[in-house]
């Protein structure tokens, strides 16, 4: 095995194990030199060199390190991330290493590795004599001595010896091996060595390159599989059947006859393993995208374990479900991108030339492409041909496709002849396209707005699924816990809660009315609000405000139950009362928050007033499987109640009048259910669009913006943005789960289809608000103008 194969120890490093000779007595290294130099002066060394390594016996084995690392043997294990149902959703750690005792390696996979890497094992005692004699003989006039290694010696090596060949080092390979034969069985040191051993492509061990190489558990493997593999610990660079796929059969091919010749296979079996056609598995990278639920599991671990966690073969399972999560990134990214058709052509991604000679075409675009790669299903392609009628264009694969037609629209301006050089579609730009229904392709650009899709069990917080934003590649920032954003409408429940328990009901009647206030009202600048559309309704029931969002309706609220009782309120649900300012634009959602603050808060609502702590990692065993820590959801009893039932239940149904009638009618209508509520949410100058939502049993937070907060356009809303994505996402996930209405709780009374609550039935509540209210004054046009500039930043 060459030096750049062999990896170092994850036990013991080389500059250690150098020192373990150098550092030895020189009573025991001199026995060891002068048979060196025996033994290349005398042909005749066989005899010598007997005596000599009987002498170093004497001498060198008492010197000899312990061998804990192998009799307690603990391997340099990677943390591996699963979602609830066991699917790899991460892995982090140096080395790849799947831990398989020795009961659990296929019978066929350790015949494979005897044949070629030691054949007599299981009869001598850790050294092959006959062999050490025929390398002696081999190496006499040579300065580099030959093989001869036992696995067991290939053991002690691999955890205690530096790697270069030389005699002395295999005279304590020798009395290493030996020391290992007294203290450990065959088969402990056969596992040791089957989980040990680097094998290419940062897998350690056999169990892990059977998943890496073939994308199978070990236990799975064919004779012509553990073949391959089998092959790979003598130079797993040059053995590698990717890389190397005609040296590696032919390994792969003298292997099996070893195998035949051994007694491990008939001769029937030895022939259909040559013949067998092997497939590889070229993608070694996570097939869930749950990239940002792996990477906060790790984030959480590591602050538990430290560096540790990296090499301890720690199991994490999540409580994200792998079906669900995949919905949630395909609607969020289908989102984002449907969002991005519509926006202005940013223009080519680069230009390359392009070779005329047709043959050397072919190699220019897989190197231009190299540096642009593939955004999932938004691939990088090299024009050849362009008009404003068609584009001719080639894919990282080789293939070339045509795209015409609507396929050209989203990048019409790029492909006009008046286009600046930056925008122009022309031959050797590097453009983006995406394939839509009936594989018809279009022209596309990775989008430079982001999003953030959570979902969380209202029961238990547990999260279900997260998306932290568009491309885990291009940002690792988490828009799920690190985002604050200001909430707009879809913060509105939540003082229409507060509201309930000072007397107003859902018949409450309120005046959608101009307001003005001053600046001592916003704690900012003088304010006149608009609703979305501009225009004002006039008197109208609280349930219809809120399905209609308007903002008139939601300040004078506020204003009734007052700013100080509205922030403190809001705590119940989780949400930070220094991010939430006791003024009134707080009734619009001026506040900071989170997706997965909100998803918390909505989940209040929906499991009938009680507070939920979002929870991710569910246990971690250790590499044996042993529970390590567990995390048992807590019970939802009176102790974490932190707001009445009655007040959850009314919610829940203005919220579903929201999904029937008002600004989310589409989610009911697409769904054809009606157990789903939830609010839009749009915030000034349409900078944040989100949609907050529920059944009874599972919430889910769709938030779409830029980084650095700007104006999504003028007709993006919650409703038109993200609404669409958690229809998408629910549509799978409430897929065979059946409608389930809430139970009115005691307390409440339900008068014309209308729920109070009992203390607040018709006539003793809040019966109308801002009906008498004389119209507000005109501002000032000094105070026009300053209100332009309210919430810019």
């Amino acid at each position: 095995m060459s030096a750049k194969d062999r990896k170092p120890s994850p036990t013991a490093s080389t500059s250690s194990r150098a020192g373990f000779l150098s550092n030895l007595p020189a009573a025991a290294r001199w026995p060891l030199l002068v048979g060196g130099s025996a033994l290349a002066l005398v042909v005749s060394g066989l005899l010598g060199g007997l005596a000599l390594l009987a002498i170093a016996l004497a001498v060198a084995y008492p010197n000899l390190p312990e061998i804990s690392s192998l009799t307690d043997y603990r391997p340099k294990l990677p943390l591996r991330v699963f979602s609830a149902d066991e699917v790899l959703i991460g892995e982090y750690g140096e080395e790849r290493r799947l831990f398989a005792p020795i009961g659990q390696i296929p019978k066929v996979m350790r015949e494979a590795v005897l044949s070629i890497e030691d054949a007599r094992f299981y009869q001598h005692g850790g050294v092959d004599y006959i062999g050490i004699v025929r390398a002696g003989l081999a190496n006499v006039g040579e300065s580099r001595s030959q093989g001869a290694s036992t696995i067991t010696m290939q053991v002690a090596r691999n955890f205690y010896l530096p790697t270069e060949k030389t005699f002395i080092r295999k005279v304590y390979e020798i009395l290493l091996a030996l020391k290992i034969e007294s203290q450990l069985s065959k088969d402990q040191i056969l596992e040791v060595y089957m989980n040990q051993i680097y094998l290419g492509q940062r897998a350690y061990g056999f169990a892990a390159a059977s998943e890496i190489y073939f994308g199978k558990p070990l236990k799975d493997v064919t004779a012509a599989e553990a073949a391959m593999l089998a092959g790979l610990p003598k130079a797993p660079s040059a053995y590698n059947p990717v890389a190397n796929p005609t040296r590696a059969r032919q390994r792969q091919q003298y292997i099996i006859e070893r195998m035949y010749e051994n007694g491990y296979l008939t001769e029937e079996q030895a022939e259909a393993a040559k013949a067998e056609q092997l497939k590889y598995r070229r993608d070694i990278s996570v097939p869930l995208h749950a990239e940002y639920v792996a990477e906060t599991a790790r984030q959480l671990i590591f602050s538990q374990y430290g560096e540790s966690a990296y090499t301890r073969g720690l199991n994490v399972y999540t409580s994200v479900r792998a079906v669900e999560q995949e919905a949630a990134y395909r609607a969020l990214r289908r989102g984002i991108t449907d969002y991005e058709r519509r926006q202005v052509y940013r223009g080519p991604e680069g230009y390359v030339d392009l070779p005329a000679d047709p043959k050397a075409l072919d190699a220019r675009v897989a190197e231009a492409l190299d540096e642009h790669p593939d955004n999932d299903e938004i691939k990088a392609a090299v024009v050849l041909e362009a008009s404003s009628k068609q584009v001719v264009a080639v894919l990282q694969s080789g293939d070339t496709l045509t795209i015409t037609g609507e396929g050209l629209r989203p990048a019409t301006s790029g492909l006009s002849p008046k286009a600046g050089p930056k925008v122009q579609i022309r031959r050797g730009a590097v453009i983006r396209v995406i394939r839509g229904a009936k594989d018809v392709w279009s022209i596309t650009q990775v989008p430079e707005v982001e999003g953030a899709f959570v979902s969380i069990d209202s029961r238990t917080g547990a999260i279900r699924t997260m998306v932290g934003g568009f491309d885990h590649a291009k940002s690792k920032f988490n828009h799920v816990t690190q985002a604050w954003r200001q909430p707009g409408s879809s913060f509105k429940p939540f003082i229409y809660s507060a509201s309930l328990e000072k007397g107003f009901t859902p018949a409450t009647v309120i005046n959608d009315a101009p307001l003005f206030f001053d600046a001592a009202a916003t704690g900012s600048q003088p304010w006149e609000p608009k609703n979305y559309d501009g225009t004002f309704d006039g008197p109208m029931s609280m349930r219809r405000a809120l399905a209609k969002s308007k903002n008139m309706v939601s300040i004078r609220i506020l204003e009734a139950i007052g700013t100080d009782y509205a922030q403190n309120w809001i705590t119940r649900f989780g949400f930070d009362a220094d991010k939430h300012q006791p003024y009134l634009p707080m009734a619009l959602g001026t506040g900071s928050v989170t997706p997965l603050q909100m998803a918390a808060g909505y989940a209040v609502f929906a499991n009938g007033g009680y507070r939920v702590n979002p929870v991710l990692v569910t246990r971690v065993t250790d590499n044996r499987g042993r529970i390590l820590a567990q995390t048992e959801p807590a019970p939802l009893d009176e102790s974490a109640r932190v707001i009445d039932g009655r007040n959850a239940f009314v919610m829940s149904s203005l919220l579903q009048e929201v999904t029937r009638s008002g600004t989310a009618a589409r989610a009911q209508a697409t769904l054809k259910r009606t157990d789903v509520y939830g609010k839009t949410g749009t915030t000034n100058d349409s900078q944040d669009a989100w949609f907050a939502g529920y059944t009874p049993n599972l919430v889910a937070v769709v938030w779409i913006g830029y980084d650095q907060p700007r104006k999504l356009g003028d007709r993006e809303t919650g409703g038109g943005l993200s609404l669409p994505v958690w229809i998408d996402y629910m549509s799978v996930a409430l897929k065979g789960v059946k409608v389930t209405e809430l139970t009115p709780p005691e307390g409440l009374l339900n008068v014309g289809g209308e729920w109070y609550y009992e203390e607040y039935g018709p006539g003793n509540g809040v019966s109308s608000l801002g009906l008498d209210t004389p119209a507000a004054p005109a501002p000032t046009e000094e105070e026009r103008k300053s209100i332009l500039d309210l919430f810019k930043n």
